[in-house]
């Protein structure tokens, strides 16, 4: 039993991502459709029968190329977005200069929201509740089956740590995760384990 995490392709890196709705650049479909084949290709190695995606258009377009490879139908779910970052979520970068100079992830408290988003602290206990539910639903009712969660770099760095049983703060060190890298989560001896980190192809 197997739990495949994937971050989304390319998007434009001159906005603020967390909760913007942009969608990939060009880079970023054909990352996806590379990913996509390679898991047709390899589907009897895989066995991938759901694919759930964050609700955010990055991941859903990362996530439609997926789907339509493996001809497997796509969930979407806010339970695997980003950080709430507010009113900056798809804002120039520039423009987030201006008007909130010093405003970033790693500058804010534990407990300090972005204005009009989510603390750290509320961002990793959402991550945290979700990812419990999902290990708890497939150890219950897909025992033998393996799915797909298309997400994003900071979802997976928090499950990362929740795994390894490491604090997490927003000021910490981060796992990599490249665009479309795939990061395997495998059940065995009774607990969850990572056996694959960062795959791309």
């Amino acid at each position: 039993m197997a739990i495949y995490l994937v971050r989304h392709g390319k998007d434009d890196e001159g906005f603020r991502g967390g909760w913007s709705q942009r969608g990939l650049i060009t880079q970023g479909y054909r990352q996806s459709e590379k990913l996509g084949r390679h898991l047709r290709d390899n589907q009897s190695l895989f066995n991938i029968q759901r694919i759930v995606s964050s609700d955010l258009q990055r991941a859903l377009d990362t996530a439609g190329e997926l789907a339509r490879e493996l001809e497997i139908p796509l969930e979407r779910s806010m339970d695997w977005r980003e950080m709430n970052n507010g009113v900056i979520a798809g804002m120039p970068n520039e423009i987030v200069n201006e008007r909130f100079p010093g405003l970033y992830f790693s500058g804010l408290r534990m407990d300090e929201c972005y204005p009009g988003g989510e603390s750290p602290l509320e961002f990793f206990t959402r991550i945290k509740e979700a990812f419990a539910r999902l290990c708890e639903d497939q150890a219950d009712n897909n025992p033998e089956g393996n799915i797909m969660i298309v997400t994003h770099g900071g979802v997976i760095n928090i499950i990362y740590h929740i795994i390894r049983g490491l604090d997490w703060n927003n000021r910490g060190s981060k796992f990599p995760a490249s665009y479309t890298s795939m990061h395997t989560i495998e059940h065995q001896g009774g607990k969850w384990t990572i056996s694959l980190e960062n795959y791309t192809v």
